[in-house]
Order: structure tokens, then C-alpha cells, then sequence
């Protein structure tokens, strides 16, 4: 992964270079609806937001420690498998920013079905089932005692429309895509390696349609992850892609002239 300072470096080339955030000369009518309903639209929210948001800042000052053993890239944190869960929330869970954005999405264009590709602690899996999808959310998570602990923060707040599956990506994945139905939204994240992240996505693709979307996390975090996301931005079958430096999301609808590809401020 990239340092902190190469990190720095590249979020400046992107801030420095990225479409501003409030839409002004977009020419694409589909991302300047984007712009202004979803990406800036802080009114599409759900009183539970409030409760997830003292939720984490609870996790953050837990001293309770687990046991995980990454079945991806690791963390960036942490190297050793012993690992406090208030340096877990800290570091691995989602900032609000992007939890909250992430509802926006999936409420704005009115998603069936969410697949969340790495559970952590469950608070990022809370907003996607605040979305309220038709068919629910379904969260994978490869570390056991991780999951335990979302799974209390689910019964904790309700959250009865998440079903939890706990086991490797490679063996769930296909399974979990097969059984989502509707629109699909699926947030790949957990595992940050060049040649799985591909192969998660070609998996999602083969059993995606017109009106799912993908979102990608840390596309940014290293050249792998910067790899990966060019080679997905250029597939033939992604008509548009919005790199947030932090998160990459692709659409596949077919009514675009062109092949649209934007990074955009935020």
C-alpha cells in the first residue's frame, strides 16, 4: 500500500484535477443529476444515522480485543492478528462521509439489492440496510470474531433485513450474487489485492444488468488497487465511471452516447 505522504501526493494530482462538486459545466445530464440528488443531496438521510454515528464513536472506545486472520491484503494498521476493536472502528470502518453516500445511492436510484463485500464492524453494512432494498443486504465477512461483533451491532439497532455470511470471498461471492434479485448494488470491499479484486469483479459482472451499480473501496490505497480500477473502468461493458479518490463507482446503462469517465471532487 501506499504511504501516507504518497497517499497526500496523488489525493493532490486528483483534487487538483477532479470535475468541481457542485456541477457547474458538466455536459453529462446523468452526472449532473448525480452531483446534485446524490453526491451534495445531504436531505436523503434516515434517523438512524444518528444512533450508527454514536455507535462507532462507542466501538471506538472499546477495549475489547479479537482474533483475525486476513484473508486479504491485511491492514494497513495493524499487522499482527491480535487487534483492538476501537483501532479496527478507527481505521478499517468507513467514515460517515462515505457510509452516509453509500445510502444516497442505493435509495436515490431505488436498489432492489446490496451485496457488501466486508462486513468490519457492520456499521457501514447499518446505513446500507437503512436504504431499506427490497430484497435486503447481504454482508460477507472472512473473520469470525468480526462478525460477531456486527452482528450484535445489527440486533443492537434492529437491523432485520441483513442476512450475515461468514466465510472467504472466493467461495461466497457467486452464491451471494446468484441470490440477489432486482437492481443490484454491490460494495467490493475487504480485500485490496490486484488479482482479487478483478476477479471479484468479473464474478459480479457476469450476473450484473443494466441498472446495477459497483462501488469500489481504496481504489486509490495502492498501484494494485489503481491497476485494478483502470482495468474495470475500461471494461467494454461500464458505459460510466466516477472516481471520489476514495471510492470508484460504476454504472452500466445503456443510453449513454459514450463511454463516460469522470473524477470528481468531494
Amino acid at each position: 500500500m501506499y504511504n501516507r505522504f504518497q497517499l497526500a501526493f496523488k489525493y493532490l494530482g486528483y483534487y487538483l484535477t477532479a470535475s468541481n462538486a457542485k456541477g457547474h459545466g458538466m455536459h453529462s445530464p446523468f452526472v449532473f443529476d448525480f452531483i446534485i440528488n446524490v453526491l451534495q443531496n445531504k436531505g436523503i438521510r434516515d434517523k438512524g444515522f444518528d444512533l450508527l454515528n454514536r455507535q462507532l464513536k462507542e466501538l471506538k472506545k472499546s477495549n475489547k480485543y479479537l482474533n483475525v486472520d486476513d484473508l486479504g491484503a491485511g491492514s494497513g494498521i495493524e499487522k499482527k492478528p491480535l487487534r483492538s476493536v476501537a483501532r479496527i472502528a478507527k481505521y478499517a470502518v468507513k467514515p460517515t462521509k462515505y457510509s452516509t453516500l453509500l445510502f444516497r445511492i442505493a435509495k436515490y436510484y431505488t436498489i432492489d439489492s446490496i451485496l457488501e463485500l466486508g462486513t468490519s464492524l457492520g456499521v457501514t453494512t447499518g446505513y446500507l440496510a437503512l436504504a431499506k432494498p427490497k430484497y435486503g443486504v447481504i454482508t460477507i465477512e472472512g473473520a469470525p470474531e468480526i462478525a460477531e461483533v456486527a452482528k450484535l451491532v445489527f440486533e443492537q439497532h434492529g437491523l432485520v433485513n441483513i442476512r450475515q455470511v461468514v466465510g472467504n470471498f472466493d467461495n461466497e461471492l457467486e452464491p451471494a450474487v446468484l441470490s440477489m434479485k432486482g437492481s443490484k448494488m454491490i460494495f467490493f470491499d475487504g480485500n485490496h489485492q490486484f488479482n482479487s479484486t478483478i476477479e471479484y469483479f468479473n464474478t459480479a459482472l457476469a450476473h450484473s444488468g443494466e441498472y446495477d451499480i459497483f462501488v469500489f473501496d481504496d481504489i486509490h490505497w495502492s498501484s494494485e488497487m489503481e491497476n485494478a480500477w483502470d482495468i474495470i473502468r475500461g471494461n467494454e461493458r461500464v458505459t460510466l465511471a466516477i472516481d471520489l479518490f476514495f471510492i470508484g463507482i460504476v454504472f452500466f446503462r445503456k443510453n449513454f452516447k459514450e463511454k463516460l469517465d469522470f473524477r470528481i471532487r468531494f
